[in-house]
Protein backbone atom coordinates (compact mmCIF):
# COMPACT_ATOMS: atom_id res chain seq x y z
CA UNK A 1 0.00 0.00 0.00
CA UNK A 2 1.46 3.17 -0.60
CA UNK A 3 2.35 6.19 1.59
CA UNK A 4 -0.89 8.23 0.83
CA UNK A 5 -3.40 5.20 1.87
CA UNK A 6 -0.86 4.28 5.28
CA UNK A 7 -1.00 8.03 6.36
CA UNK A 8 -4.35 8.63 5.65
CA UNK A 9 -6.02 4.97 6.76
CA UNK A 10 -8.20 5.02 3.64
CA UNK A 11 -7.98 5.04 0.03
CA UNK A 12 -8.13 8.65 -2.14
CA UNK A 13 -11.61 9.68 -3.82
CA UNK A 14 -11.31 9.81 -7.39
CA UNK A 15 -13.43 11.09 -10.23
CA UNK A 16 -11.86 10.50 -14.34
CA UNK A 17 -12.93 13.04 -16.57
CA UNK A 18 -12.83 11.88 -19.71
CA UNK A 19 -15.51 11.82 -23.17
CA UNK A 20 -13.65 8.56 -24.78
CA UNK A 21 -15.59 5.85 -23.05
CA UNK A 22 -13.32 3.27 -23.63
CA UNK A 23 -10.13 5.03 -22.36
CA UNK A 24 -12.63 6.27 -19.14
CA UNK A 25 -13.29 2.75 -18.59
CA UNK A 26 -9.66 1.45 -19.02
CA UNK A 27 -8.40 4.45 -16.81
CA UNK A 28 -11.57 3.17 -14.23
CA UNK A 29 -9.78 -0.35 -14.55
CA UNK A 30 -6.71 0.39 -13.86
CA UNK A 31 -6.38 2.86 -10.97
CA UNK A 32 -9.12 0.92 -9.37
CA UNK A 33 -7.06 -1.82 -9.12
CA UNK A 34 -4.91 -0.28 -6.50
CA UNK A 35 -6.01 -0.18 -2.76
CA UNK A 36 -4.90 3.23 -1.77
CA UNK A 37 -7.60 4.26 -4.73
CA UNK A 38 -11.04 4.70 -5.21
CA UNK A 39 -12.98 5.82 -8.44
CA UNK A 40 -15.80 7.92 -7.44
CA UNK A 41 -17.15 9.03 -9.92
CA UNK A 42 -16.82 9.74 -13.79
CA UNK A 43 -17.83 12.69 -16.28
CA UNK A 44 -17.73 12.76 -20.12
CA UNK A 45 -17.67 16.61 -20.44
CA UNK A 46 -16.05 19.46 -18.65
CA UNK A 47 -19.78 20.62 -17.42
CA UNK A 48 -20.36 17.49 -15.58
CA UNK A 49 -16.87 17.18 -14.48
CA UNK A 50 -17.76 20.40 -12.06
CA UNK A 51 -21.33 18.94 -11.12
CA UNK A 52 -19.49 15.58 -10.39
CA UNK A 53 -17.18 16.98 -8.00
CA UNK A 54 -19.43 19.57 -6.53
CA UNK A 55 -21.31 16.48 -5.56
CA UNK A 56 -18.64 14.20 -4.64
CA UNK A 57 -15.73 16.35 -3.32
CA UNK A 58 -13.16 14.22 -4.00
CA UNK A 59 -9.44 14.01 -3.05
CA UNK A 60 -8.51 13.89 -6.61
CA UNK A 61 -9.64 14.97 -10.23
CA UNK A 62 -8.12 13.24 -13.44
CA UNK A 63 -9.43 15.29 -16.48
CA UNK A 64 -9.08 15.29 -20.06
CA UNK A 65 -8.35 18.84 -21.87
CA UNK A 66 -10.65 18.24 -25.08
CA UNK A 67 -13.39 17.57 -23.60
CA UNK A 68 -17.34 18.26 -25.28
CA UNK A 69 -19.30 21.43 -23.47
CA UNK A 70 -16.39 22.89 -21.50
CA UNK A 71 -12.69 22.00 -22.09
CA UNK A 72 -10.47 20.89 -19.72
CA UNK A 73 -8.85 24.16 -18.88
CA UNK A 74 -12.31 26.26 -17.73
CA UNK A 75 -13.29 23.21 -15.74
CA UNK A 76 -10.09 23.69 -13.80
CA UNK A 77 -10.56 27.00 -12.98
CA UNK A 78 -14.11 26.36 -12.38
CA UNK A 79 -13.35 23.45 -9.47
CA UNK A 80 -10.60 24.86 -8.11
CA UNK A 81 -12.83 28.22 -7.47
CA UNK A 82 -15.93 25.87 -5.57
CA UNK A 83 -14.14 22.57 -4.81
CA UNK A 84 -10.64 24.49 -3.92
CA UNK A 85 -9.57 20.94 -1.70
CA UNK A 86 -9.92 19.08 -4.75
CA UNK A 87 -6.75 18.62 -6.49
CA UNK A 88 -6.33 18.49 -10.32
CA UNK A 89 -4.32 16.23 -12.57
CA UNK A 90 -4.33 16.78 -16.29
CA UNK A 91 -4.11 13.55 -18.29
CA UNK A 92 -3.48 14.71 -22.17
CA UNK A 93 -2.02 14.25 -25.77
CA UNK A 94 -1.13 18.21 -25.38
CA UNK A 95 2.69 18.21 -25.44
CA UNK A 96 3.46 21.87 -25.99
CA UNK A 97 4.57 24.74 -22.87
CA UNK A 98 1.78 26.80 -23.47
CA UNK A 99 -1.07 24.28 -22.90
CA UNK A 100 1.24 23.59 -19.75
CA UNK A 101 1.58 26.81 -18.43
CA UNK A 102 -2.31 27.25 -18.86
CA UNK A 103 -3.20 24.05 -16.87
CA UNK A 104 -0.71 25.10 -13.82
CA UNK A 105 -1.79 28.76 -14.11
CA UNK A 106 -5.52 27.47 -13.98
CA UNK A 107 -4.89 25.52 -11.02
CA UNK A 108 -3.87 22.06 -11.81
CA UNK A 109 -1.22 20.48 -9.64
CA UNK A 110 -0.08 17.73 -12.41
CA UNK A 111 0.45 17.11 -15.68
CA UNK A 112 0.62 13.97 -17.12
CA UNK A 113 0.95 12.64 -21.15
CA UNK A 114 -0.87 9.90 -22.53
CA UNK A 115 1.60 7.82 -23.68
CA UNK A 116 2.99 7.39 -19.92
CA UNK A 117 3.20 4.34 -18.61
CA UNK A 118 0.73 2.81 -15.73
CA UNK A 119 3.40 3.12 -13.37
CA UNK A 120 4.37 6.62 -14.23
CA UNK A 121 0.44 7.62 -13.89
CA UNK A 122 0.06 6.04 -10.38
CA UNK A 123 3.05 8.01 -9.31
CA UNK A 124 1.84 11.09 -10.76
CA UNK A 125 -1.62 10.34 -9.08
CA UNK A 126 -0.05 10.13 -5.96
CA UNK A 127 2.83 12.91 -5.90
CA UNK A 128 -0.21 15.09 -6.40
CA UNK A 129 -2.33 13.48 -3.38
CA UNK A 130 0.54 14.03 -1.26
CA UNK A 131 0.21 18.16 -2.07
CA UNK A 132 3.15 18.07 -4.49
CA UNK A 133 3.62 19.10 -8.45
CA UNK A 134 4.19 16.32 -10.93
CA UNK A 135 5.02 16.85 -14.84
CA UNK A 136 5.54 14.13 -17.27
CA UNK A 137 9.56 13.96 -17.67
CA UNK A 138 8.92 15.14 -21.67
CA UNK A 139 7.52 17.70 -20.80
CA UNK A 140 8.95 19.15 -17.04
CA UNK A 141 12.79 20.13 -17.92
CA UNK A 142 11.49 21.96 -20.82
CA UNK A 143 8.94 24.06 -18.74
CA UNK A 144 11.06 24.42 -15.35
CA UNK A 145 13.55 25.94 -17.73
CA UNK A 146 11.38 28.23 -19.40
CA UNK A 147 8.57 28.83 -16.47
CA UNK A 148 9.19 27.52 -13.33
CA UNK A 149 12.61 29.43 -12.95
CA UNK A 150 11.78 32.21 -14.46
CA UNK A 151 12.19 34.09 -17.44
CA UNK A 152 14.37 37.26 -18.78
CA UNK A 153 11.42 38.31 -20.84
CA UNK A 154 7.84 38.23 -21.00
CA UNK A 155 6.41 36.16 -24.06
CA UNK A 156 4.00 38.57 -26.09
CA UNK A 157 0.33 38.31 -25.25
CA UNK A 158 -1.07 35.80 -28.11
CA UNK A 159 -4.88 36.36 -29.37
CA UNK A 160 -6.11 33.64 -27.42
CA UNK A 161 -5.05 34.85 -24.41
CA UNK A 162 -6.86 37.76 -25.16
CA UNK A 163 -10.22 35.97 -25.09
CA UNK A 164 -12.44 36.21 -22.27
CA UNK A 165 -13.90 32.85 -20.61
CA UNK A 166 -17.25 33.46 -22.33
CA UNK A 167 -15.85 34.15 -25.64
CA UNK A 168 -13.61 30.68 -25.51
CA UNK A 169 -17.11 28.87 -24.31
CA UNK A 170 -19.06 30.35 -27.43
CA UNK A 171 -15.98 29.34 -29.60
CA UNK A 172 -16.38 25.78 -28.39
CA UNK A 173 -19.91 25.58 -29.11
CA UNK A 174 -19.34 27.24 -32.83
CA UNK A 175 -17.10 24.39 -33.59
CA UNK A 176 -19.10 21.66 -32.52
CA UNK A 177 -21.61 22.98 -34.92
CA UNK A 178 -24.07 25.31 -32.41
CA UNK A 179 -26.19 28.12 -34.28
CA UNK A 180 -26.26 31.48 -32.11
CA UNK A 181 -29.87 30.17 -31.26
CA UNK A 182 -28.75 26.94 -29.69
CA UNK A 183 -25.74 28.64 -28.19
CA UNK A 184 -28.22 31.20 -26.85
CA UNK A 185 -30.44 28.56 -25.18
CA UNK A 186 -27.68 26.11 -23.95
CA UNK A 187 -26.06 29.82 -22.15
CA UNK A 188 -29.12 31.36 -21.14
CA UNK A 189 -27.87 34.78 -23.06
CA UNK A 190 -29.51 36.49 -25.34
CA UNK A 191 -29.36 35.99 -28.94
CA UNK A 192 -27.94 39.55 -29.52
CA UNK A 193 -25.17 38.73 -26.71
CA UNK A 194 -24.00 35.65 -28.30
CA UNK A 195 -23.64 37.75 -32.03
CA UNK A 196 -21.83 40.30 -30.14
CA UNK A 197 -19.43 37.55 -28.53
CA UNK A 198 -18.98 35.61 -32.05
CA UNK A 199 -17.96 39.52 -33.86
CA UNK A 200 -15.13 39.78 -30.91
CA UNK A 201 -14.16 36.40 -31.63
CA UNK A 202 -13.20 37.19 -35.05
CA UNK A 203 -11.68 40.69 -34.70
CA UNK A 204 -9.74 39.22 -31.40
CA UNK A 205 -8.40 36.11 -33.48
CA UNK A 206 -8.71 37.62 -37.58
CA UNK A 207 -11.12 34.79 -38.84
CA UNK A 208 -13.85 35.47 -40.67
CA UNK A 209 -16.16 32.33 -40.79
CA UNK A 210 -17.50 29.70 -38.97
CA UNK A 211 -15.45 27.29 -40.31
CA UNK A 212 -12.25 29.30 -39.74
CA UNK A 213 -13.41 29.31 -36.05
CA UNK A 214 -13.89 26.21 -36.08
CA UNK A 215 -10.62 24.96 -37.48
CA UNK A 216 -8.74 27.21 -34.78
CA UNK A 217 -10.76 25.69 -32.26
CA UNK A 218 -9.48 22.09 -33.57
CA UNK A 219 -6.13 23.19 -33.88
CA UNK A 220 -6.36 24.38 -30.01
CA UNK A 221 -7.90 21.11 -28.61
CA UNK A 222 -11.23 22.53 -28.00
CA UNK A 223 -13.16 20.28 -29.71
CA UNK A 224 -11.93 17.52 -32.38
CA UNK A 225 -12.90 16.88 -35.50
CA UNK A 226 -14.94 14.18 -35.37
CA UNK A 227 -17.18 15.90 -32.56
CA UNK A 228 -17.31 18.46 -35.24
CA UNK A 229 -18.74 16.33 -37.84
CA UNK A 230 -21.26 14.60 -35.59
CA UNK A 231 -23.03 17.77 -35.03
CA UNK A 232 -22.57 19.53 -38.12
CA UNK A 233 -24.27 16.12 -39.94
CA UNK A 234 -27.11 16.21 -36.96
CA UNK A 235 -27.95 19.57 -38.62
CA UNK A 236 -27.87 18.79 -42.24
CA UNK A 237 -24.16 19.81 -42.50
CA UNK A 238 -24.25 23.97 -42.40
CA UNK A 239 -21.86 25.16 -40.12
CA UNK A 240 -21.37 28.67 -41.50
CA UNK A 241 -25.14 28.72 -40.65
CA UNK A 242 -25.41 31.84 -37.83
CA UNK A 243 -29.06 31.28 -36.42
Amino acid sequence: MSVVAATTGKKKRIVIAEDHTILREGLKSLLSASPDLAIVGEAADGREAIRRCLELKPDLLLLDLSMPRLNGIEAIGEVKRRVPATKILVLTVHKTEEYVLASLRAGAAGYVLKDATHQELLAAIRTVLAGKRYLSPDIAAHVIDGYLLGRKHEAPVTPWERLTPREREVLKLVAEGGRNREIADFLCISLKTVEKHRDSLMKKLDLHSAAALTAYAIARGLVDDQQHELKTREQGGNADEKN
